[in-house]
């Protein structure tokens, strides 16, 4: 398990790294989840908002996958929850 202060800067490297974003923010929440049984173990709860053109042609759940396997093992070992926000580019210019 990483030091908290490490695991969005994991988090940020391994969707980079999978699906070259345009616009990636990562909020770390486990703050808010204090006393949770899933907060017990240690690991932790986290929002990404991520804009990559590799969504182009996915469906949401499709697009929730990809950043799921581009997290891969670090959602056994330090995340907890993860909500996400998978856009295209053209949705994010979107009002």
């Amino acid at each position: 398990m990483l030091a908290r202060e490490q695991r969005a800067d994991a988090i940020r490297a391994a969707i980079e790294s999978a699906l070259a974003p345009v616009l990636l923010e990562i909020e770390d929440e486990s703050h808010k989840h204090a006393g949770h049984a899933g907060a017990r173990d240690g690991r932790g709860h986290f929002r990404v908002d991520v804009v990559s053109g590799a969504f182009v042609g996915m469906s949401p759940i499709a697009r929730h996958r990809a950043v799921y396997a581009a997290v891969g093992e670090l959602m056994t070992t330090d995340i907890h929850a993860l909500a996400i926000r998978a856009r295209t580019p053209q949705e994010a210019d979107t009002p």
